[in-house]
């Protein structure tokens, strides 16, 4: 099966990458962690490959389970993460001081 494109994608969902480059660049944020829901899985290296390439941040994928907005990975502080990008979600408080939600 061949790979969509990162203008393919966009065409299925509203991802708002622009918002989501903006807040990093923003941020300063140099570790970024991608949270997607089971239907954008498939799709998490090409948008990872596109948020890396449009900002100074390295990105990693949580390949765990996420079950909405208030489903965020424990312990992503260890990990030195700046900022969490949750795909397909309403937006929501996380009170972490050293972790931000997009």
């Amino acid at each position: 099966m061949r790979q969509k494109t990162i203008q393919e994608i966009e065409e299925i969902y509203d991802l708002e990458l622009d918002r989501i480059l903006k807040k990093i660049k923003n941020e300063k944020a140099e570790k970024v962690l991608l949270q997607f829901p089971e239907g954008l899985k498939p799709y998490a290296q090409v948008i990872s490959d596109f948020v890396e390439e449009n900002t100074n941040c390295s990105c990693f994928i949580w390949i765990g389970s996420c079950f909405g907005g208030c489903d965020v990975p424990l312990d992503v502080e260890r990990l030195g993460i700046d900022l969490i990008v949750q795909f397909g979600h309403s937006n929501w408080d996380y009170t972490n001081k050293n972790v931000k939600i997009v």
